[in-house]
C-alpha cells in the first residue's frame, strides 16, 4: 500500500494522458452507439455548409441574373436542409445522453463495487462523507463532460475544419485575417485550463469536506451527541466557515479565464467588421484580392461562414478549460479506483460449503499491527502531494497482537477477557479476515482462512458486536438480510428464539415496522435482540460475540442473554465476556493484555494463578454477582 501510494505521488500531473485514455477506454462497450453519434456529427456538419454556400450562388446566380426558377430550387433546399439537421440532431440528442450516462452508471457501478471489496482498514480510516462525496458529487461533476464533451468536441471540430477549408476557397487572405491570432488563443486557453483544474480540485476537496461534515453531524447519531454538548453554536461555526470557503472557491472556478474569453468574445464580434472593411473597399475600388474578386454574394456567404465558424472555436476554447477541471475529477475518481485491495481472495481459494464446517479455530503465532493514515493520503488529501513529508504514508502503530498462540476445539465457548485496549476486538475482527494479519496464521478446521474464500468465510462466521446496526428498513428486511430465501416460519422462529417475537408483534405494523436510521425507533436491548434473530437465521458454524449489555438495563440484559444461550449451543463461540455467567460457562477463558494471551484456562484454574484474571475478577466480576443471582 505505501509503495502504491508513493507512487501516486511521483506521478503527479503525468497522469493528464492516462487519465484521457482511461476515460475513452470507458466508452469502448458503446463503440456502435459511438460510431453512429460519429456518423450523424458528420452528415450535420456537411448539411450545415449547405445554406452558406446556396447563398452566394442566391446573389450572383439567381438573384443577380434574375432566374427566379433557379431561385425557388435554392430556397426549397435551404428550407429542407435545416429540417433534415433537426432531426439527426434530435437523434444525435438522444444517443449522446444515452451513452453518456450509461458511462457514468459504469463509473458509479466500478466505483461501488471497488470500495465494497476494500478492507476494513480503509473505511476506518477514511471519512464516511468523503467516500459518498467520491461516489455521487465526482461522478456526478463529470456528468456534462461525460455526456456532451466528446461528441461536442468531434461536432466543433468537424465543424471548424469544413468552414475552414470552405472560407478558404472564397477568400484565403479574409481567413488568415480572420483565424490569425487563434494559435495565441489557443496557448492562453491552456495555461487558464491549468488554473481552472487546480482550482476544480480545491473545490471538489472543499465539497468533499462539507459532505462529510453533513453526514456527521446531522446523522441521528451526531445530531444526539452534538445537542447533549451544546455545541449546535461550534458546529454551525464549523459548517458556514467550509460553506464560505466552498462558496468563495466556485466563485473563483467560474471566473477563472472569463477576461479571457470576454477579449476572445469582443474580438469574434470585430472580425466581420474588418472583413466588410477589407472585402468592401475591394468591390469598390475593383481591386483584387490575391488575384481574386469578391462579390456582394461572395461577401455574405464569407461572413456567413465566419459566424459558423466563430461558435465552435469559442466552444473548443472554452471546452478545454472546462475538460482540465473534469481531468481533476476523473483524477480522483481513478484515485480510488485504484486502491490495491488488501484483503482478497486467492487464485483457485477454497470454497468451503458451511454444512461441512467443524469449528476449530486456531491462531498460530499471529501478529497484527494496525496502520496509520493507510488510505489519507488518497481520501480528499491531494493537496499535499506536492509537500515533502519526513515520515512515510503508511506507519505501523505499536502491534495490538504480539505472537498469540491458542486454540478453540469445535462446539466450545472461548471467552475473551481483559482490560480495555487489550486487542480482544481486534482478535475477533482477524477470524472473519476484516483486517489481514502481519505474522502468523489463523486456521478454521486446519485450513489458513488466508486459503479460504471470503465468501465461504462469510458463510461459516456470524458475528454479534456491540455496535448493533440495523438498515433503515423494515424489521423483515432486517431480518433477511441474513438469508434472502427465509421463510415467514424460519424469520418468526429466529425472532422467538432471541425473544424478540413478543415485542415486534406489539409494534403496530409488526415485521413490517420501519425501525428508522439506524434502528433508533427501538431500544438498545431491542436492537440487539433482532441483530441476535438476524445471526440465528443465518445459522453459522462459528460465533463471534461482543457482548453488549452493559449498558444496557437488568431487564434488557436478561432477555439478550436468554437470547445468547441457545445461540452459542453446538457452535464454536469466540466472546468478549462482559458477564460473570458467560465466563463461567466458557470451556477456556484466554485473558488478554496489552495485545498477547497472558492467562489461560477455566475460571477456578486462573482464580488459583492469582494473577490479572483474578484481579480482574475481583475489581470488576464480583460485583455482578448479586444480579446475576437476582437473574437466575
Amino acid at each position: 500500500m505505501a509503495e502504491y501510494i508513493e507512487e501516486q505521488k511521483k506521478r503527479g500531473r503525468k497522469t493528464d494522458a492516462r487519465t484521457i485514455r482511461r476515460v475513452v477506454e470507458a466508452f469502448k462497450p458503446y463503440r456502435l452507439q459511438v460510431l453512429l453519434v460519429l456518423l450523424a456529427i458528420i452528415t450535420t456538419t456537411v448539411l450545415g455548409l449547405v445554406n452558406p454556400l446556396l447563398i452566394q450562388r442566391i446573389f450572383d446566380d439567381a438573384i443577380g441574373k434574375g432566374n427566379l426558377n433557379l431561385l425557388i430550387i435554392y430556397v426549397i433546399i435551404m428550407f429542407i436542409t435545416p429540417i433534415i439537421t433537426g432531426f439527426i440532431g434530435v437523434g444525435q440528442s438522444y444517443l449522446n445522453n444515452k451513452i453518456g450516462q450509461s458511462v457514468m452508471r459504469d463509473f458509479r457501478n466500478k466505483l461501488y463495487t471497488h470500495l465494497q471489496s476494500m478492507s476494513l482498514r480503509f473505511f476506518t480510516s477514511t471519512r464516511t462523507g468523503e467516500i459518498q462525496s467520491r461516489l455521487s458529487n465526482d461522478v456526478g461533476g463529470v456528468q456534462g463532460v461525460v455526456t456532451n464533451t466528446a461528441t461536442s468536441v468531434v461536432s466543433n471540430v468537424s465543424t471548424a475544419l469544413s468552414t475552414v477549408i470552405a472560407m478558404f476557397i472564397v477568400s484565403p487572405l479574409l481567413t488568415l485575417v480572420s483565424l490569425g491570432l487563434l494559435p495565441l488563443f489557443l496557448w492562453f486557453t491552456y495555461k487558464v485550463g491549468n488554473v481552472r483544474r487546480q482550482t476544480s480540485k480545491e473545490t471538489q476537496k472543499s465539497l468533499a469536506s462539507l459532505t462529510a461534515m453533513m453526514q456527521e453531524t446531522l446523522s441521528v447519531s451526531g445530531v444526539l451527541l452534538m445537542k447533549t454538548f451544546g455545541r449546535q453554536e461550534y458546529a454551525r461555526e464549523q459548517f458556514e466557515k467550509e460553506n464560505q470557503n466552498l462558496a468563495n472557491l466556485e466563485v473563483r472556478q467560474q471566473l477563472i479565464g472569463r477576461w479571457f474569453f470576454m477579449f476572445i468574445g469582443t474580438f469574434f464580434s470585430i472580425i466581420p467588421a474588418v472583413v466588410y472593411l477589407i472585402a468592401g473597399a475591394q468591390i469598390i475600388k475593383h481591386a483584387p484580392i490575391l488575384g481574386g474578386y469578391m462579390t456582394l454574394g461572395g461577401i455574405v456567404t464569407f461572413t456567413t461562414l465566419q459566424s459558423r465558424i466563430f461558435f465552435p472555436i469559442g466552444q473548443m476554447l472554452s471546452l478545454q478549460v472546462e475538460i482540465q477541471g473534469a481531468l481533476a475529477l476523473f483524477d480522483r475518481i481513478f484515485e480510488y479506483l485504484d486502491m490495491p485491495i488488501d484483503v482478497k481472495d486467492k487464485p483457485n481459494a477454497l470454497k468451503i460449503e458451511p454444512e461441512t464446517v467443524q469449528g476449530k479455530v486456531e491462531f498460530e503465532h499471529v501478529t497484527f499491527s494496525y496502520k496509520r493514515d493507510a488510505f489519507s493520503a488518497l481520501a480528499g488529501k491531494a493537496e499535499e502531494e506536492e509537500k515533502p513529508k519526513e515520515e512515510t504514508v503508511e506507519e505501523n502503530l505499536p502491534p495490538a497482537l504480539r505472537d498469540v498462540s491458542f486454540s478453540i476445539q469445535p462446539g466450545q465457548l472461548a471467552a475473551l477477557v481483559g482490560p480495555s485496549g487489550a486487542g480482544k476486538t481486534t482478535m475477533t475482527y482477524i477470524v472473519p479476515r476484516l483486517y489481514e494479519v502481519d505474522n502468523g496464521a489463523v486456521r478454521i478446521d486446519g485450513h489458513d482462512v488466508k486459503d479460504i474464500s471470503l465468501s465461504s468465510l462469510s458463510d461459516m462466521i456470524g458475528m454479534v458486536t456491540q455496535e448493533t446496526y440495523l438498515f433503515h428498513a423494515s424489521i423483515r428486511d432486517n431480518l433477511t438480510y441474513a438469508r434472502e430465501d427465509a421463510t415467514e416460519e424460519e424469520i418468526i422462529a429466529a425472532a422467538k428464539a432471541a425473544a424478540i417475537h413478543e415485542r415486534i408483534m406489539d409494534l403496530d405494523e409488526g415485521y413490517d415496522t420501519v425501525v428508522g436510521e439506524r434502528g433508533y425507533k427501538l431500544s438498545g436491548g431491542e436492537k440487539q435482540r433482532i441483530a441476535i434473530a438476524r445471526v440465528i437465521l443465518k445459522n453459522p458454524r462459528i460465533l463471534i460475540l461482543d457482548e453488549a449489555t452493559s449498558a444496557l438495563d437488568t431487564h434488557s440484559e436478561r432477555l439478550i442473554q436468554a437470547a445468547l444461550d441457545p445461540l452459542m449451543k453446538g457452535r464454536t463461540t469466540l466472546a468478549i465476556a462482559h458477564r460473570l455467567s458467560t465466563i463461567l460457562a466458557a470451556d477456556i477463558i484466554l485473558v488478554v493484555n496489552k495485545g498477547q494471551i497472558v492467562e489461560r484456562g477455566t475460571h477456578e484454574e486462573l482464580l488459583q494463578l492469582n494473577g490479572l484474571y483474578a484481579r480482574l475478577y475481583n475489581e470488576q466480576f464480583t460485583q455482578m454477582i448479586p444480579e446475576e443471582i437476582s437473574a437466575d
